[in-house]
């Protein structure tokens, strides 16, 4: 189970079943009301106008574009694409979003669809949204994303797994499924509203980090509660405290209930201030999100404008 890379002490941590479970249950427990007051402290922080551009333009520049839908067409992912290279045709000095996330089966469409033009392609796997299938299958779902030139793959942890403690066998699936990205960027998505405690929610970031995931992901966006401040701040403080401890600078994706502009800043404020603000880049901090482009480009005009535009003005997805 050891992954020879890590530190001495953490590699020691992933040596066998128990090894990983007593690393796992002595990591500190999360204080409830802590991080849900710091949380709800940090969201009412404004910030001065001359900054608000400059917000905006760096949470499109994150956004991961997504459609995961069951009528997703051919058609729906390159006029997505389109929107993913020209956020607002009007205003070419509006930055490109980071990725367009789709389905394995239309990663190819995308990929054709932004050729040179440096945005991601991101696609889910491994049973995408529940996860619940057999370990070959998951893998055949990462190559058929990988070999189609996505660039960066989202999985989903056998919660069910992980919830009765076999920590080691949601280990060795992300580090398969890592060694099956290659060259593509894994982003491993926890479903943090199953997981029911901030604990919980530690223990599976860390276990997706000492596994080899490069981004650990709240949510699927098809269960409530998807992404939330609190559980947000709890995967900064992981990735914050990795990087104490390795040197490694790993990423963090909530997903799924960010629509406004206004939940855009408050997310890039927890960043701020929890991770710091090396965070502050698409390198390391996505949005997973459907309609937040569209109120982010309606507020950027009227940042520009000087009054509301209306949202005729954007196209919609």
């Amino acid at each position: 189970m050891a992954t020879p890379t890590l530190p001495a002490a953490l590699a020691d941590a992933t040596r066998d079943e128990s090894s990983l479970r007593r690393f796992l249950h002595g990591l500190p427990g999360v204080d409830q009301v802590g991080v849900e007051q710091r949380a709800a402290g940090l969201a009412t922080r404004s910030i001065k106008k001359a900054a608000k551009l400059w917000a905006i333009d760096t949470a499109i520049s994150m956004v991961d574009l997504t459609t995961l839908e069951g009528a997703d067409t051919h058609g729906k992912v390159r006029a997505l694409a389109a929107k993913a290279r020209r956020p607002d045709p009007d205003r070419p000095d509006t930055p490109p979003v980071a990725a367009v996330c789709v389905y394995p089966d239309l990663a190819a469409t995308a990929v054709d669809a932004l050729g040179g033009s440096g945005i991601g392609v991101a696609s889910v796997a491994t049973a995408f949204p529940s996860g619940r299938s057999s370990r070959a299958v998951k893998l055949a779902d990462v190559e058929l994303a990988v070999t189609s030139g996505a660039t960066e793959v989202d999985m989903v942890i056998d919660r069910g797994a992980f919830l009765e403690g076999r920590y080691g066998q949601v280990f060795e699936e992300i580090r398969e499924i890592k060694a099956a990205c290659g060259d593509a960027h894994l982003k491993v998505i926890l479903e943090t509203g199953e997981l029911a405690t901030y604990d919980n929610v530690r223990r599976a970031a860390w276990l997706a980090l000492l596994a080899g995931g490069d981004f650990v992901k709240t949510s699927t966006g098809k269960v409530s509660p998807a992404a939330t401040l609190p559980v947000t701040h709890v995967l900064l403080q992981a990735v914050r405290d990795w990087y104490t401890a390795t040197g490694e600078l790993r990423g963090v994706k909530p997903a799924g209930g960010i629509r406004t502009t206004k939940d855009a800043v408050r997310y890039l404020v927890a960043v701020h201030e929890v991770a710091g603000p090396e965070w502050l880049t698409p390198a390391l901090f996505r949005f997973g999100a459907s309609s937040l482009l569209n109120d982010l480009l309606l507020q950027r005009r009227t940042q520009l404008d000087g009054h509301y535009s209306g949202p005729d003005y954007v196209t919609q997805d």
